[in-house]
């Protein structure tokens, strides 16, 4: 019984990085940045970027989100405008080291 409900947990961890409904059929682009892996998704003049791994020590956080907005730039070719706002703004906390959505000034 309880095999049978860590089972459908499990399946959706081996997932990997999916971008929120909003960038649903966005293009992905993968980068490593200071030895940090990321997922770009971007979408019309937006991006979501994820920061893929595991466990990050608090040491290593305060340069992630730099690492985020420059990841962002590289996979789409152009500058960050600023953080996405409307429907494509993030429901995640400012600073937060695990996801980010930017507006492109492509």
């Amino acid at each position: 019984m309880r095999v049978s409900k860590l089972l459908p947990l499990c399946l959706l961890a081996a997932c990997g990085a999916q971008p929120a409904p909003q960038f649903f059929n966005a293009e992905r682009h993968d980068l490593t940045l200071g030895g940090i892996e990321f997922a770009v998704f971007l979408k019309d003049e937006y991006a979501e970027v994820i920061r893929l791994g595991g466990y990050l020590p608090m040491a290593e956080r305060d340069r992630v989100p730099a690492l985020m907005q420059q990841a962002a730039a590289l996979a789409a070719g152009c500058p960050v405008a600023g953080p996405a706002r409307g429907f494509y703004a993030s429901p995640s906390l400012p600073g937060d080291t695990g996801e980010a959505r930017f507006e492109m000034a492509c």
